[in-house]
């Protein structure tokens, strides 16, 4: 018994390791949901200490805190920010759904560690989550941590990747290879469009998350229970904006009803769907390079990826592309966490969302994960080699080059060429000066593989 205290709350007394930082209600959460062991993010977890200190500023401005218990509330944030402490911040994601338990469990550790430096007794209800609520802090926090991940990690990494293709398709333009729809040979194509409709892809994906900050940015605090801002004193939504500005350096504001924020998600669904949209970009991307680099042998082989680790325990030699194959598995799982976040996103009942924890882990998985797998596929497209040998046989024998003769000789003479040139696995050149009037020079310009691209 030496190595507990005993800690109050308003449902009684509790027992809690002497060591910890936290109190009663976080020692309530840990015996209650022993879940999945995870605690929510380190980027949430930032969020909401941010928070934190930004409302003892302006707690302090309405008299509602001491100067003195302001300093040391703000001290202990920064204590916390900085890393140190992180073991204290242990409630499991499964948990309430408004997050309260994550809500107190801050409060208390933010409370013991100023209540060391002050003077006066600091309290987690009545001094750290003064003139708040769970049910704005939480959404706020939520808010905030995803706008910080989309700008600081996500975009970054995104325009790495749209610039390591812009770099790589300048260098391809003269590489033409066969084509390929239904993943049967087509008209010919150049290497460089081909990978300039992935960098399409990919600003695409950049224009449509970069237009989600916008949502994000407008913050719920202030609401406090239900959005009517009850304890609240006026201006301070406003104010805290302004504080959160100035630690994040991004421009938050407060949203004008405050109701939208708490009582649903809509802002975070539609940031997942995006986040599902890059996914599915990457998932083709990823999948292309691995067709294409299929082999060495008996695959397709126009691309070589940079051998980065051996490919099997049992076959000397091997090499698999690895990296496209874990984009492939970022993409997946992406695409089951904004499966997760739309029935997350729907279960606002009247005036809160009850799966906030759920909704804060899963997106801001998809945006680490995104955020982390680019850089690394960004590497993979900048290191690949062109195999010529593997672009040029094939397309020599393209029959599908005769599409250039349709409005000359007509479909049906052109698919009998085709027909002749597959069944000889002859080039289509040879077999259409056998069976056309046209002389060789004008087949040769109609046929020029680089002029059809």
């Amino acid at each position: 018994m030496d190595q507990f205290r005993t800690e109050k709350d308003s449902l009684g007394e509790v027992k809690v390791p002497q060591k910890a930082l936290y109190q009663a209600q976080t020692q309530r959460a840990l015996d209650n949901f022993p879940i999945s062991h995870r605690t929510l993010p380190w980027p949430f977890h930032r969020a909401l200490i941010q928070l934190k200190l930004a409302a003892a500023r302006v707690n302090a401005d309405f008299d509602k805190i001491s100067a003195a218990q302001q300093q040391a509330i703000e001290q202990s944030a920064s204590t916390l920010l900085s890393g140190e402490h992180r073991d204290q911040l242990c409630v499991d994601v499964y948990q309430t759904g408004s997050g309260t338990s994550t809500n107190m469990n801050v409060n208390e550790v933010l409370a013991t560690l100023a209540s060391q430096q002050c003077d006066e007794p600091v309290h987690p209800n009545d001094h750290i989550n003064a003139s708040q609520s769970s049910n704005d802090v939480i959404p706020t926090s939520l808010q905030l941590s995803a706008v910080s991940e989309l700008n600081n990690q996500l975009l970054p990494a995104l325009k790495g990747l749209i610039h390591a293709l812009e770099e790589k398709a300048k260098s391809l333009k003269d590489k033409v290879k066969t084509g390929r729809t239904h993943l049967m040979d087509a008209m010919p194509i150049t290497l460089a469009q081909e990978f300039g409709c992935w960098q399409r892809q990919l600003t695409d994906n950049q224009t449509r998350l970069t237009h989600c900050q916008k949502d994000l940015l407008q913050l719920p605090i202030g609401g406090t229970a239900v959005g009517t801002g009850v304890n609240c004193p006026d201006g301070f939504d406003k104010q805290i904006c302004e504080h959160l500005s100035g630690l994040t350096e991004l421009n938050l504001v407060p949203c004008d009803n405050k109701f939208s924020r708490i009582a649903s998600q809509d802002g975070i669904v539609a940031l997942s769907g995006q986040l599902n949209t890059l996914a599915v970009s990457l998932m083709k991307i990823a999948n292309d390079l691995r067709w294409m680099n299929s082999g060495p042998l008996a695959g397709l082989s126009e691309i070589s990826l940079e051998a980065i680790q051996p490919g099997s325990s049992i076959m000397p030699g091997k090499v698999n592309p690895v990296v496209p194959e874990a984009a492939a598995m970022v993409s997946a799982k992406v695409m089951g966490n904004h499966q997760t976040i739309t029935i997350a996103g729907q279960s606002g009942n009247f005036q809160l969302n009850v799966m906030l924890p759920l909704l804060a882990e899963c997106v801001l998985d998809s945006l680490q994960l995104l955020a982390s797998i680019m850089p690394e596929l960004a590497k993979t497209i900048s290191d690949l080699s062109v195999n010529d040998d593997k672009l040029s046989e094939p397309l020599e024998k393209n029959p599908i080059l005769v599409t250039a003769l349709n409005e000359r000789i007509g479909y049906e003479k052109a698919a009998a060429i085709a027909k002749k040139a597959y069944a000889d696995k002859r080039p289509v050149f040879e077999v259409a000066r056998e069976m056309t009037d046209l002389d060789e020079q004008e087949l040769k310009e109609l046929l020029d593989p680089k002029k059809l691209t």
